[in-house]
């Protein structure tokens, strides 16, 4: 090389020198991060730079429950942890293609630079992933081998019709308690269908923390919900799953990291609920989200008769106990779904006779005292006019509970029909509707009920009944009623149809319910009591569309939201979003309006991630769903929202563009395994810091999340959307 040449190579070499350190002194200085008092900032990067899109997680036990805050790094990999009270935290980083990085301390008002480990291989990595993307492993009977032709034929029962019924008890029967695929359930010591099978005869004990006296019961359940896949077959198919799991397999998608708007989110997270297990949470009167503003969140403890409760300002848990007849707690009280009125108060749906009596047959016992038998109005046209189209006999199982935070009293007020989940209507007289009738869809008048105090003045009841006939009104006489899907349907006849109910929602203008009916075919419901009722109920009945071929585009829906512009919302649990607007109905009456008569109606939007191989169905599973309508998120108003109980993600699909965004909870794994939601201002003058969506980890396996029985318990979770990723 000449001297020239020399000369020329060494200038270069010397600009790319310099160049580097411009170019690293740049991204230092634009990477810096501003903190104030109560924030945690810093740089994540990894051996190829800032890592974009990766969770930043701080934890700390020096409040009084365990409180983690989690953010997500920009494209610069920079971060800022907001809001945390003083308190010293671990601080890490979690993210899709890496290992947890070593936690190092920090301090509010201080900066923390973390280095981001990649994963060393691709099981490492995946050990990371939601539940549904192992799911996705899976491999259910293929199409053709349905309907099923019993222990005999195929091993598959007959009542499974077609592959989406299978599917759907995939959901309803397994994800309904468990997330499916998350390292507890996809890992057995024993992987075949006999370990399998001794797997679901285990039971937790009497008195347990989270399940209370209801193990056994829920190991019965198990049982006889492998039985209805025809029993052999089902434990095949969920041995050869993790077998191959055991020899190595990983998903075959990987989840993107998040993007976009899904960096602005802001996770808080507490440990509540002393390790009980929760059902569903609320914090607000849903149709006025100011309400009990900077006020405890409540849980319903369906195992354990108890009312968990969480003070988000002081970090504080605590329980309210459930009493009985006696005064004292009473265990096996079932609460399932809560509520909060416009005064503040607490309205709980109990069922917990149904569930005594469940739990007791489930150890071979019996009754150590009879179901008290329902009040006389029930069925008696002289004392409760509702009784005289349709009269309520038998056992009583259900009733409602009131708290008064106030006085610190809680009654409880007998009802004559089911009750699960509860909503209040729009109305003056502050309507309580409950979903969980098999027959009827009943309500208390919550004005009636604090003037009078009298269950029977306060509460009334109609059938599900089809104005099939289409003359606007309900046929008054039961005995001219058609049954939905009668072969001697006559069209001239009114027609009752198969009761049972889950999600519920209130339309903000209509004065109409909404009911979501799970399983398959799911359905929604839409009923009005009209002004006098029982004469005046109306009711109707919507299916997602049928196929050529018997399938349905959508099905397995738990849940209904309603837009304040009247637009009704369902999630499907295999992987749909789905929109019914009524104004584009042709018809909505008459002998053809029994489920198919307004496909035009329907919209339907596809959720991002896996799918169970050889279905049409996703590996996710939605349970209850709701719209934000009052912008308690950071959206904006009327955002369809909804939980993957099964990928660790609260789903919303923004209204202008129909982007469906996923907020992932990423630690700890499991730990939002979620119901439902709600949100509350706190103060709509602070910007996204005084909004959130509250939800709690949910239901039985608490100790299936990260941790294990070593683990705290139920998780509650709160969501904020900010203007950027660095927003204090």
């Amino acid at each position: 090389m000449n001297n020239r040449s020399n000369s020329v190579w060494l200038a270069s070499s010397a600009c790319l020198a310099l160049s580097c350190v411009l170019t690293q002194t740049s991204f230092a200085a634009s990477s810096s991060v501003a903190v104030v008092a109560d924030a945690i900032g810093g740089v994540v990067s990894g051996p190829k730079g800032p890592e974009a899109g990766v969770w930043v997680i701080a934890e700390t036990t020096d409040t009084p429950t365990r409180f983690i805050k989690i953010v997500v790094t920009d494209d610069l990999g920079r971060f800022l942890l907001p809001e945390l009270p003083v308190a010293k935290f671990k601080v890490w980083v979690r993210g899709y293609g890496l290992v947890d990085s070593q936690a190092v301390d920090g301090v509010p008002g201080k900066n923390v630079n973390l280095t981001a480990v990649p994963a060393p291989d691709a099981r490492a990595a995946a050990h990371y992933y939601p539940a549904n993307y192992w799911l996705s492993l899976l491999e259910p009977p293929a199409a053709s081998e349905f309907p099923g032709t019993g222990p005999k034929g195929n091993g598959i029962a007959p009542t499974m019709a077609t592959q989406q019924h299978w599917v759907t008890h995939i959901k309803e029967g397994c994800t309904l308690c468990h997330q499916l695929g998350d390292q507890t359930t996809r890992t057995l010591a024993d992987n075949s269908p006999e370990g399998w099978a001794e797997r679901i005869r285990q039971a937790r004990s009497d008195g347990d923390q989270t399940v209370g006296n209801l193990g056994h019961s829920y190991s019965s359940d198990m049982q006889n919900n492998m039985t209805r896949f025809g029993s052999q077959r089902g434990l095949n198919m969920f041995a050869v799953w993790t077998q191959k799991i055991a020899a190595g397999a990983v998903p075959k998608e990987k989840p993107p990291r998040p993007q976009g708007i899904e960096r602005n989110v802001v996770l808080s997270v507490w440990d509540w609920a002393n390790g009980r297990q929760i059902h569903d949470e609320i914090s607000t009167d849903r149709r006025k989200p100011t309400v009990n503003q900077n006020g405890l969140i409540y849980g319903a403890s369906s195992s354990t008769g108890t009312i968990q409760w969480l003070d988000p300002v002081k970090h504080e848990t605590g329980e309210i106990p459930i009493p009985g007849d006696d005064g004292k707690h009473d265990m096996n009280a079932y609460p399932h779904n809560p509520m909060i009125d416009q005064k503040g108060r607490l309205w709980v749906t109990d069922s917990s006779r149904g569930r005594i009596m469940n739990a007791t047959a489930a150890k071979g016992g019996k009754m150590a005292s009879p179901l008290g038998e329902r009040a006389a109005y029930c069925a008696d046209p002289k004392l409760n006019k509702h009784a005289g189209l349709f009269p309520l006999t038998g056992n009583n199982t259900s009733s409602m509970l009131m708290y008064d935070p106030e006085t610190k009293q809680m009654i409880r007020i007998p009802v004559c029909y089911g009750v699960h989940h509860l909503g209040f209507g729009y109305d003056k007289d502050n309507t309580l509707y409950f979903s969980g009738g098999r027959d009827v869809y009943g309500w208390i008048n919550t004005r009636v009920w604090d003037e009078t105090k009298d269950a029977n003045k306060s509460q009334g009841w109609c059938p599900t009944v089809l104005d099939t006939n289409g003359d606007g009104k309900i046929t008054q006489d039961r005995a001219q009623w058609n049954d939905l899907g009668a072969e001697n349907f006559d069209p001239k006849k009114d027609t009752r149809f198969p009761g049972g109910s889950y999600g519920i929602d209130t339309h903000p203008t209509d004065g109409s319910v909404w009911f979501a009916k799970q399983g398959h075919p799911s359905v929604l419901v839409r009923f009005h009591a009209g002004n006098n009722p029982p004469e005046t109920c109306m009711t109707e009945y919507f299916e997602p569309p049928k196929r050529p071929d018997g399938t349905y585009v959508a099905y397995d829906t738990r849940g209904v939201g309603i837009e304040t512009n009247g637009l009704i919302h369902g999630s499907f649990g295999n992987g749909k979003l789905g929109v019914l607007d009524l104004a584009k109905c042709k018809t909505r009456r008459g002998p053809t309006a029994t489920g198919q008569h307004c496909n035009e109606g329907w919209t339907f939007y596809d959720v991002p991630g896996p799918k169970i191989p050889g279905t049409d169905s996703a590996a996710d599973w939605f349970y209850l769903n709701w719209v934000d309508a009052y912008d308690t998120l950071g959206l904006g108003p009327n955002v369809p929202l909804t939980v993957g109980s099964n990928s660790d993600s609260l789903i919303a699909m923004l209204p202008k563009t129909k982007e469906i965004v996923q907020f992932r909870v990423p630690y700890p794994l499991g730990s939002f395994y979620s119901r439902g939601m709600d949100g509350r201002i706190d103060d709509p003058n602070t910007g996204w810091k005084g909004r959130g969506i509250w939800a709690s980890q949910g239901k039985f396996p608490a100790w299936h999340q990260e941790g294990g029985d070593e683990g705290k318990g139920p998780m509650m979770i709160k969501f904020q959307v900010r203007p950027d990723p660095l927003a204090h």
